[in-house]
């Protein structure tokens, strides 16, 4: 039978999506399923990672039945992950050892402070891309070999496996046939060498993490396996994995150095393509931008831990709004935040501070400020996060950026989407699907099958929706910044070491 769709997994940090796409790139449907968070202490971030598996597996079945697909025409299955989320698991029994800690999770903050004055900065920005920060899988690996008794022995005798999202999701779907992960989320543990292109010995031997534990590195489009029939109900290809924010900027078509995108979901991470060699950044992240055909490309990264999920947080704990949608229409019927900001620093900040010991702060407030100054402040701090990396990576790359490709949940917000382009002084490009995530893991399992043929056909396939041209005056523009900037200040170092 024809093949006639690809399927990505979408597996998020507060949900797990599947999305079923055809011949055009066009999403025939999806469907969505939200997971447990825990919070055991302040600043420490878990999930289960036996649910989260369920909960991927239960939403592809879903749409499969929904949609009618039968086996034999699905191509092959994309996986995109939320990066740095680390899990631990029985190599027998396929059971985790320990909750898996999620990239936002701060507990490791001491270790890593104890790791820069020990002088290990350099050496691991050198070898990494990457900063020395709570954020990456390596300290989390650590931190689960150290507290669960027994376990670093268990796995220096090849017991115990590890592994980011992309890689417990392909050895649960392949039935444990198969311990791989890809270059990008490889090169997000803190344990990658991104120049070497392997496990880098020093720091393994640094954090006390045994080499046996740690999967096979691929590229990110290319047949890992097949699924198990036992597992899924039917046997087809995984033909890519690629971290969620490499795999939208691939999905937004950013094939060429310079290309640039941002996208707007739990966190905001804004890439830029510098092509196949990487560019040095004091503030920000060198990563890997894509592994393909042999050839790796690199990009400049800038993180923010806590974008969309600043109206999660204003709808769920809060119950400011009742719905995201709301948001938008609270902070349309103001002109401005009456001098409210809003710094969603709920578990540190990313770049360009890089301080785990930051914490979410409103300042500006006054009895004339309401519900709709606090969420236009909401909608307005995620952007002014955003303008702060923009800065940092025309500064540190030397390119100018012409315009700024966005994607995820919350860019469908044109009140958002028009305050950046004005307080970036920069167009914004929103195009038709902007779930580019788990478009990216689409195309590249479909350019590992056969399914698509080359990265022309795919940009031929690209849609705009809008574009976000800058309307602010220069004087206003800096004014609103730098009481954005006194606002950070408020926040910074708040929590003690």
């Amino acid at each position: 039978m024809e093949k006639k769709y690809i399927i990505a997994l979408d597996q998020g940090t507060t949900s797990s999506r599947a999305i079923v796409y055809d011949k055009n790139a066009h999403p025939l449907g999806s469907k969505q399923k939200e997971f447990t968070q825990f919070f055991p202490q302040p600043g420490w971030v878990e999930h289960d990672a036996e649910e989260l598996f369920k909960c991927q597996l239960e939403v592809m079945q879903m749409l499969l039945i929904e949609k009618e697909i039968k086996m034999d025409e699905i191509a092959a299955i994309g996986i995109t992950n939320q990066r740095e989320t680390v899990v631990l698991w029985d190599k027998k029994t396929g059971k985790p050892v320990y909750h898996a800690i999620v990239w936002q999770c701060r507990r490791t903050a001491a270790l890593c402070e104890q790791l820069m004055k020990d002088g290990y900065e350099d050496v691991i920005r050198e070898k990494t891309g990457l900063l020395i920060d709570a954020y990456f899988s390596g300290t989390k690996i650590k931190w689960i070999l150290d507290n669960v008794p027994g376990l670093r022995e268990r796995a220096k005798n090849g017991e115990i496996l590890a592994g980011t999202i992309d890689t417990w999701l392909i050895w649960k779907l392949s039935g444990g046939a198969r311990h791989v992960t890809d270059v990008t989320n490889a090169s997000r543990t803190m344990l990658y060498n991104i120049y070497q292109l392997d496990w880098d010995n020093d720091l393994l031997k640094l954090l006390d993490i045994p080499r046996c534990m740690l999967p096979e590195v691929r590229d990110s489009s290319e047949i890992y396996c097949n699924t198990d029939s036992d597992v899924c109900g039917f046997t087809v290809p995984i033909a890519s994995a690629i971290g969620d924010q490499q795999s939208a900027l691939f999905g937004q078509g950013c094939f060429e150095k310079g290309d640039a995108k941002n996208t707007y979901g739990t966190g905001c991470f804004m890439l830029m393509n510098t092509g196949t060699k990487p560019v040095y950044s004091k503030r920000l992240l060198t990563t890997i931008a894509l592994g393909m055909n042999g050839e790796i490309q690199y990009a400049l990264e800038g993180s923010v831990f806590i974008g969309g999920a600043v109206i999660k947080w204003l709808r769920d704990e809060v119950k400011l709004i009742s719905s995201a949608p709301e948001i938008d229409r609270e902070a349309e019927s103001v002109p401005d935040t009456n001098g409210v900001y809003l710094v969603p620093a709920f578990v540190g900040l990313g770049t360009p501070y890089w301080d785990m010991y930051a914490r979410g702060t409103i300042v500006g407030l006054t009895r004339g400020a309401g519900k709709a100054h606090i969420c236009r402040a909401a909608l307005e701090g995620i952007a002014y996060e955003v303008r702060d990396v923009l800065d940092c990576m025309i500064e540190d790359s030397g390119a100018d950026i012409n315009v700024l490709n966005v994607d995820g949940g919350a860019c469908v917000s044109n009140i958002m989407m028009q305050f950046e382009s004005d307080i970036m002084n920069v167009p914004v490009c929103r195009p038709k699907n902007v779930e580019t995530t788990a478009l990216g893991a689409a195309y590249l399992a479909g350019l590992a099958t056969g399914f698509w043929k080359s990265k022309k056909e795919i940009l031929e396939r690209r849609e705009t929706d809008k574009l976000f041209t800058p309307s602010m005056d220069e004087e206003k523009r800096n004014k609103l910044y730098a009481g954005w900037k006194r606002a950070v200040e408020r926040s910074r170092a708040w929590e003690e070491e």
